[in-house]
């Protein structure tokens, strides 16, 4: 009967796995690193990193539910960033991060508008969106750096965009929070979420049942371009500079991080709270390699592996789930 009730509870919530994992590195890194991990700063600089990195997750975890793949949230990161810190010392801070957001639905547009239209697949027009919109952000800097002065930083619309803390948390991750709540009550409990995950499973089969294929996917582009804009303006209040390089592979973090999370690349079945809890374990392991004196040039080797680990795993424990 027990047996039952855990297969019942792997097959309806993916995120069982990655919560797994999370408390299992939790306590392997509390420890092994004699204190160094299992602080209250350390803490609260990963839960920085999962702020950001979170919210690009959610973005791209939509798109994946489409059947899509969006490889540019990077660059669009960084654009966001240098957007927000261009305009940031000329205009109030959030007109600022409304420009960079807009930013980032335009590039998010631009994608989902040639997907759809051309049908050329999506990896192939990001990644050229990736490389576009990078090399936009190196000539426009000019291997410079962006920044804001430091005592210009302590206003209210700085400590808003992740310029400061609360209750010992950078502000950056009540972002994050309300995006997860948001969109998970767009997900379940609207129209536009049943139709996303309806588009994933089988584009034909929605297609028939009357549900516009190619404006939901748009759709799921422009919110990707609109939440990896929104967590560049985040990193860029916090760091108070950017430069052209910034967001560099957090692409491939964000997917990864998504992948860990449930979510299934072919489409039709994402979990946006474990996209979340795959950002942070991501943002721990990296953490761990820093405090432990490990060279950071380890991690692309170790999300490699994590990334194969956890897709194996994700569908051995599908499997064993779906066994009567």
């Amino acid at each position: 009967m027990l047996k039952s009730e855990i297969k019942r509870l792997v097959r309806r919530h993916t995120e069982i796995g990655i919560l797994v994992i999370s408390l299992c590195l939790v306590l392997l890194f509390t420890l092994t690193s004699e204190g160094r991990w299992a602080n209250a700063y350390n803490i609260g600089t990963i839960l920085q990193v999962t702020a950001t990195l979170g919210l690009m997750t959610l973005g791209v975890a939509l798109v994946i539910g489409t059947g899509e793949i969006d490889i540019s949230v990077g660059s669009t990161f960084g654009i966001g960033a240098l957007i927000y810190l261009w305009f940031a010392v000329r205009i109030d801070p959030v007109f600022a991060a409304l420009l960079a957001i807009g930013a980032g639905a335009l590039i998010g547009a631009f994608n989902g508008i040639l997907v759809t239209r051309t049908k050329t697949p999506s990896l192939i027009i990001t990644l050229g969106s990736l490389m576009i919109f990078r090399g936009l952000a190196i000539a426009l800097t000019d291997g410079f750096s962006f920044s804001v002065p430091y005592k210009e930083r302590d206003g209210f619309s700085y400590s808003v965009l992740g310029g400061t803390e609360f209750l010992g948390i950078n502000t950056g991750f009540y972002w994050l929070v309300a995006g997860l709540a948001v969109l998970l009550i767009a997900l379940k409990m609207t129209p536009w979420g049943n139709r996303l995950l309806a588009v994933g499973g089988s584009a034909a089969s929605a297609h028939s049942r009357g549900v516009r294929v190619e404006r939901i996917k748009l759709s799921a582009f422009i919110v990707c371009g609109v939440l990896a804009a929104f967590a560049g303006t985040l990193e860029a209040s916090k760091l108070g500079f950017a430069d052209g390089s910034m967001g560099r592979l957090m692409e491939l973090q964000a997917i990864a991080a998504c992948v860990l999370g449930g979510c299934v690349l072919a489409g039709g079945r994402i979990s946006l709270p474990g996209a979340v809890l795959g950002a942070f374990v991501l943002s721990s392991v990296q953490s761990y390699l820093v405090v432990t004196g490990v060279r950071p040039q380890w991690f692309i080797f170790l999300l490699g592996l994590i990334v194969v680990f956890a897709a194996l795993g994700d569908r051995t424990l599908r499997r064993w789930s779906l066994k009567n």
